[in-house]
């Protein structure tokens, strides 16, 4: 009975959390459409972006693509668009067909990707971005002819060209076509090479964070490269936010954690931002938002309740963790 009864409060005070701060300006909306790291399908790692003063998103990621806009109309988040809908399409389709721009692809496994490939017959042509070795695995791994139809303009033949493909550069920044926005991708840690895109909105930044392990595990310092690289932007321009992934609780062994992060060791990541940051204040109105929590089949605690336990017990710096939860819109 006690066991059920610490169920029951942890779960209303995980749920109730008070809803997410507006800031006064805000430059962003993000949009969750997939909150998870696997394996429930249908909510898989995806996000939409858009600069505020315009209605065009980018995608960032597609584990989960017609599912989770579903789930975001149901939750209104769409709400703030005012371009006339197409009466030929659902309200899906206008989302897809005429507001998502293109595709941030962080890397090619499957609970990133999946939602793009099942789309692909009935999307509408534009960009998919990632670095080169992405790009690779999609078109060797996917777009082949075997997995899937190639819907892009390279790889194996016939090419149905409704995606162009754009190999970005590490730390090469570019203009993402038929938004305000640009992007910088780096490098990141993982079993297949992962990707962080700090995106830019004039003055303003925000940052997603593809699949990584920390740094004093992997041993190749690439999350320390994107915190030198924030600390010295934040200068001159504002961050304000974060998706970044927690896929274990504290309990995860180092040698089973494949390439994510729990708990303790972003907190050790975000610690070495923090020190880098000449204007601590910077901090107190980022959201971090939390993504790519695995779901469980077993009975003990939701590891999303568990892994929110564990960020807000050891936060002497007080950051501001958000939960993402499918279908949620937060502005920053």
């Amino acid at each position: 009975m006690l066991k059920v009864s610490g169920l029951i409060i942890a779960m209303v005070l995980f749920w109730t959390t008070p809803a997410i701060a507006k800031p006064a300006n805000p430059t962003f909306e993000l949009i969750t459409l997939g909150d998870t790291g696997g394996i429930q399908d249908g909510n898989l790692s995806a996000f939409l972006l858009r600069a505020l003063t315009e209605e065009n998103y980018i995608a960032l990621d597609s584990g989960t693509l017609v599912n989770g806009i579903n789930v975001a109309i149901e939750n209104h988040a769409f709400a703030g668009l005012k371009r006339k809908p197409d009466a030929s399409l659902s309200a899906a389709g206008n989302i897809l067909h005429h507001h998502v721009k293109g595709y941030l692809l962080s890397h090619g496994h499957l609970d990133h990707v999946a939602g793009l490939l099942i789309a692909s017959p009935d999307d509408s042509s534009k960009p998919i971005y990632a670095l080169p070795s992405v790009n690779n695995t999609m078109s060797g791994n996917y777009f082949n002819w075997q997995a899937w139809a190639n819907f892009t303009n390279r790889g194996v033949i016939p090419h149905l060209n409704k995606y162009p493909v754009i190999d970005l550069t590490a730390q090469q920044k570019v203009s993402l076509q038929d938004t305000q926005l640009k992007v910088t991708p780096f490098s990141l840690s993982h079993p297949l090479e992962s990707t962080a895109f700090v995106i830019e909105k004039d003055q303003d930044m925000f940052v997603y964070f593809g699949d990584t392990g920390p740094d004093e595990v992997e041993k190749e310092g690439k999350l320390a490269a994107i915190w030198q690289y924030l600390a010295k932007q934040m200068q001159t321009k504002t961050l304000r936010g974060i998706v970044i992934e927690v896929s274990f609780d504290n309990q995860r062994p180092d040698n089973l954690l494949f390439g994510h992060l729990t708990p303790k060791y972003l907190h050790q990541e975000l610690n070495k931002f923090y020190e880098l940051v000449s204007d601590k204040s910077q901090f107190n109105d980022m959201q971090i938002i939390i993504s790519h929590i695995k779901y469980s089949l077993k009975s003990d605690l939701d590891p999303k309740i568990k892994i929110k336990q564990q960020l807000e017990a050891t936060n002497p710096l007080c950051f501001n963790f958000v939960i993402a939860k499918q279908g949620q819109r937060v502005v920053l």
